[in-house]
């Protein structure tokens, strides 16, 4: 896999002088991979793993001068044009789990976005950086990353992003921040279904859906029924969620929606009831309900939906909290941007290579110490 990134990577333009170039880019970009993959955190972590590390890595790379330092590290990404590196990755998950191993579709594309926290900067203005990512939740793979100056423009990435997935047949979820009709499109013109979150930035909408369901689903004597009707008591909490699909014909002022909305077919209601713990005699329940509403193209039978609904949340708990938690990457003092953004696809690189592997069980955090301690191990994990 490792010889297949660094082709992809081919692309990445080496913006050093080449009369001073001591180190080959592709070397420089290998180390990186493995190092992360190893739990480095920091240019000097990735340094010491390539030191630590010389006689392994010589089997397959040259280092004409040795192992690069942590400047340079800091230099080369830095340097490097973050877009042309987010395309490069692309290409890799395209070529490695889409097109080669994994070959069918991922069913279910989240898409979302994240700020890395500490990577502002007050003395230059910066803001955090924020990234979208696209995410399979059924494999749990990172397909594709672009960087935007806050979440607000998440929206304009969007087509970028998924331009160069092969989104046919496939569903892709967003939550609110890209509830537009131009998103719609975008999605439907790849040839793909959307399920959107609709919330309060889409008032007069959300207005006239949140009406019509009180009135048809929630009340008393409603005459639309629950699609799918469950209960979750994990996490300490008690849960019931109950699922309305209504199609478009149904809601008042159909043809607006319709024209408004690219193959818009039905208004998802999902209803969450919780309750915390077992309360003392005599306290109060704790009890509170929460109504989300959701647009979709879909001509899926509902309790798909319903499960596509929870299914976004991967997203959340599988790329984002992983990412935090594991790779520390809310932690992180880089506010270079470029070496921000260049980390955060070294992280997803090696995310999407341990979860690719199928040789033994064991946790993420177990794997990528086996990595960094058993060089077997790892030459499996990057050459299979």
């Amino acid at each position: 896999m490792l010889r297949e990134l660094l082709e992809c990577l081919g692309d990445v333009g080496d913006p050093r002088d080449p009369a001073k170039v001591e180190h080959r880019l592709v070397d420089v970009l290998a180390i990186a991979v493995c190092a992360v993959l190893a739990c480095a955190e920091s240019f000097e972590d990735i340094a010491l793993y390539g030191r630590s590390k010389r006689g392994w890595l010589e089997h397959f790379l040259e280092l004409p001068n040795g192992i690069p330092s942590h400047d340079t590290f800091r230099r080369v990404l830095m340097l490097i044009d973050p877009e042309q590196f987010e395309r490069g990755f692309l290409a890799w998950t395209r070529r490695t789990f889409v097109a080669g191993r994994d070959a069918q579709s991922p069913s279910q594309i989240a898409v979302d976005g994240k700020t890395l926290r500490r990577s502002f900067d007050r003395r230059r203005g910066r803001t955090p950086l924020h990234l979208v990512s696209a995410f399979a939740t059924a494999s749990g793979l990172v397909l594709a990353q672009r960087r935007t100056a806050d979440k607000g423009g998440e929206p304009a990435v969007l087509e970028d992003l998924l331009a160069g997935l092969d989104l046919r047949g496939a569903l892709v979820s967003l939550d609110a921040a890209s509830c537009h009709p131009g998103v719609a499109a975008t999605i439907t013109g790849h040839g793909a279904d959307y399920l959107i979150a609709l919330k309060g930035n889409r008032r007069t909408l959300h207005g006239a859906v949140r009406d019509w369901f009180s009135m048809h689903a929630f009340a008393a004597g409603g005459t639309l029924r629950p699609c799918s009707d469950t209960w979750d008591n994990q996490h300490g909490r008690l849960v019931r969620r109950r699922v309305f699909v209504a199609t478009v014909a149904e809601l008042p002022d159909a043809t607006g929606l319709v024209a408004a909305w690219p193959s818009l077919r039905r208004i998802v209601a999902v209803e969450a009831i919780r309750s915390i713990g077992i309360p003392a005699p005599g306290a109060p329940q704790g009890v509170s309900c929460q109504i989300r509403y959701f647009l979709t193209s879909s001509a899926a039978p509902g309790k798909h939906i319903a499960k596509a609904v929870r299914a976004h949340w991967a997203i959340e708990n599988c790329l984002h909290w992983v990412i935090d938690t594991g790779f520390s990457e809310d932690h992180s003092r880089v506010r270079d941007r470029n070496a921000a953004a260049n980390l955060a696809v070294l992280r997803r690189i090696a995310l999407n290579l341990v979860r690719a592997d199928r040789s033994r069980p064991g946790s993420l955090k177990g794997k990528r110490k086996m990595a960094g301690w058993d060089n077997a191990f790892m030459h499996r994990l990057v050459a299979p």
